[in-house]
């Protein structure tokens, strides 16, 4: 990170990629401040990679740490994340369980990707994002709906589940498994 539109475009569904370098977790509340009130002063998002995620933090004897980075459902930013894409030049998009068409038409017009993230694995994520280097609107939001940044080390194994060319592991799935319902219907009759 971070990652250039070349790199984003050269991405195909099925890629598997590990992320080095910044990336910054925003959730819906995070997507709908920024959308109003602008991008915080200090946090660069263009090239970068939004994480939708609510870590878990804790305050230690040296300050804030993560006790759990796990990620959130992405789904639910699904009408936010076209403006977000475009209001940020993030590249990518972590998440959980895929998004729909608005997402999918924004990643094709801005360059980016969305990246699949296993569900349950909050504390392996927590070690590979590395300390908290910087945290925004944490007075306005609450420490998880916060902005927190992370300087991750081979965050991953992450899947390239939706490219910028408009391909959908998603939609692939949703209708392989239709047309095998469809056939097994059939049958029974």
């Amino acid at each position: 990170m971070p990652l250039d539109a070349k790199t984003a475009k050269a991405l195909k569904t099925g890629d598997i990629v590990y992320l080095s370098g910044r990336i910054f977790t925003a959730r819906d509340q995070a997507h709908i401040f920024m959308l109003r009130k602008g991008i915080p002063e200090g946090l660069i998002t263009s090239g970068g990679a939004v994480y939708h995620c609510g870590p878990i933090v804790k305050d230690g004897p040296d300050g804030k740490y993560i006790l759990s980075a796990g990620p959130t459902t992405s789904m639910r930013m699904e009408s936010l994340e076209p403006g977000f894409l475009e209001l940020s030049g993030a590249r990518a998009v972590i998440g959980k369980g895929g998004m729909g068409p608005s997402t999918l038409e924004a990643l094709k017009k801005h360059g980016a990707v969305y990246l699949t993230i296993t569900g349950g694995v909050g504390a392996s994520a927590m070690k590979q994002l590395g300390p908290i280097k910087n945290v925004h609107l944490l007075e306005e939001l609450g420490p998880v709906e916060a902005v927190w940044e992370f300087d991750a080390q081979e965050l991953g194994p992450l899947v390239v589940t939706m490219d910028s060319n408009g391909n959908s592991l998603h939609d692939d799935v949703s209708k392989a498994t239709l047309a095998n319902l469809e056939r097994a219907l059939a049958r029974m009759k």
